[in-house]
């Protein structure tokens, strides 16, 4: 089982670039099966990868009842490493503050102070990346349960970038299967603790790890077509290239989210050929079109979750299609965040004016905009 646990993390390593040489990777080591079994996995890639890096083992004590570290501590220096213990017991107290009567504590508190403490430690040991034991059928179960309760199509990432705290995680397991891991704690005789956390067992993502098995069960194909849609461009046909808002007061004048790279390449050289600016890679852009074509376009990025910085305001044409523009990108977003604050760096003259409330294009009381 080892060798086909290690090829799928060469798989993900080759996939997505997770491990490069001089790396220093924290193993977030909880020690139940799946982060028991990336610690052995991780120590076994580090000789055979032929990418010169090394792995530091972390073990947060969050305050759990009955959690003991002696077993994984054992089993590190059998692997010839020695354990860093983070002394996080503070988590546990604010866990049960934060839990409500008939509930189990709050998972999605726990998951972010448990990133927030490893971050601290990993940083203090010099690593530069974190591991995490997620594996293919938990990322499965997380896109269900963000489709269920949050609306959306999203996952966890094999790899993020953690600007603020200066550290990538990294999923080396993204492509193993949960039943790989149990069978390979068993072949290899890994440790493993049992549970410490009241809530395992009775969450969502339990249920829906159960509702996954089922379906598994009568359509044995489904575990492979979900995982490889996941990062698979080609997959997705869903409403995003179709988005499009037109102006209540000149419904031939539209915005359309500029989301896809097809449409950032055709809008580069359209900019270029009319003497606009290119879209930044840092700003999010709405394409002004007229009759579904761009003339121009709109580029904003979000200072605060209550303050919108726009960058520039280029449209081909009249100066009063812009100003609709405008109005129109202000009205939408004022509908969706309620206060707002525009703050206005465009250098498109004929928008550097002073905005009443109130007055026609639209009418929204609670919009303020700053020139800048």
């Amino acid at each position: 089982m080892i060798r086909s646990v290690l090829a799928s993390v060469k798989k993900a390593d080759e996939t997505f670039a997770l491990v490069d040489p001089g790396d220093v990777i924290a193993i977030g080591v909880s020690g139940g099966k799946d982060s028991m079994c990336l610690l052995y996995a991780m120590h076994l890639y580090t000789k055979f990868s032929r990418k010169d890096f090394r792995i530091v083992p972390i073990t947060l004590d969050l305050g759990f009842p009955g959690f003991d570290t002696n077993e994984i501590e054992a089993y590190c220096k059998k692997l010839g490493l020695e354990l860093v213990v983070s002394d996080s017991t503070e988590v546990y107290p604010i866990l049960q503050q934060h839990t409500k009567p008939g509930h189990h504590i709050p998972c999605s508190i726990c998951s972010r102070m448990k990133k927030a403490a490893m971050n601290d430690v990993a940083k203090k040991c010099g690593c530069n990346k974190v591991a995490f034991a997620h594996h293919r059928d938990d990322a499965l179960e997380t896109l269900w349960m963000n489709m269920i309760h949050g609306g959306s199509i999203s996952t966890f990432e094999p790899k993020m970038r953690l600007d603020r705290a200066g550290i990538d995680f990294i999923r080396p397991f993204i492509f193993v299967r949960e039943e790989q891991l149990t069978a390979l704690a068993k072949e290899e005789n890994i440790p493993v603790m049992g549970k410490t956390c009241p809530a395992d067992g009775y969450t969502e993502r339990q249920y829906c790890k159960d509702l996954l098995n089922t379906l598994y069960e009568q359509r044995p194909e489904a575990i492979t077509n979900f995982s490889s849609m996941l990062y698979d461009p080609s997959s997705f046909r869903l409403y995003f290239d179709h988005l499009e808002y037109p102006n209540p007061f000149n419904p031939r004048l539209t915005l359309k989210p500029l989301l896809g790279a097809k449409q950032a390449l055709d809008y580069a050289a359209f900019a270029s050929a009319h003497g606009l600016n290119t879209p930044s890679g840092e700003d999010e852009h709405f394409l002004v079109c007229l009759n579904h074509e761009p003339i121009g376009a709109i580029s904003y990025r979000f200072d605060s979750a209550h303050t919108i910085i726009i960058n520039a305001i280029d449209v081909v044409g009249e100066p009063s299609l812009a100003e609709q523009a405008l109005a129109h990108f202000e009205d939408r977003m004022s509908r969706k965040i309620n206060p707002i604050l525009f703050v206005n760096r465009s250098k498109n003259p004929a928008l550097c004016v002073s905005y009443h409330t109130g007055e026609p294009p639209f009418a929204s009381d609670y919009i303020k905009r700053i020139i800048r």
